[in-house]
């Protein structure tokens, strides 16, 4: 199967946060989410595992409490029921997102 971003369109999720479902099937699920600078991914927790990896930009990320500025080129894992957010600290930051099992909530 072939995505082809241009032809995504971007969804708002959060103000100033805006999420593409680039590609899903099995038990994975990829994102991509670009924030505004200041914009905020709210605390929060679910059943899935996620990896996440800043394509571009800087974040403050909180994992489960733990606050670690992170930049491009840098990941993150959060285990499934740990809580997490993020701020964006430069404008069109952006994190590619990748669960499992899938988010079946982003599906429409």
């Amino acid at each position: 199967m072939f995505i082809f971003g241009e032809k995504i369109k971007a969804v708002p999720t959060e103000e100033g946060v805006k999420r593409k479902v680039l590609g899903y099937g099995g038990n994975l699920m990829m994102t991509e989410v670009t924030f505004e600078k200041d914009a905020v991914g709210s605390i929060h927790s679910h059943l899935h595992e996620q990896v996440s990896y800043v394509t571009q930009g800087s974040f403050e990320f909180n994992l489960d409490g733990y606050v670690q500025i992170v930049r491009q080129g840098d990941s993150i894992y959060i285990p499934s029921g740990t809580r997490h957010g993020v701020k964006a600290l430069e404008e069109d930051s952006i994190i590619l997102d990748v669960f499992t099992p899938q988010r079946e909530d982003f599906i429409k």
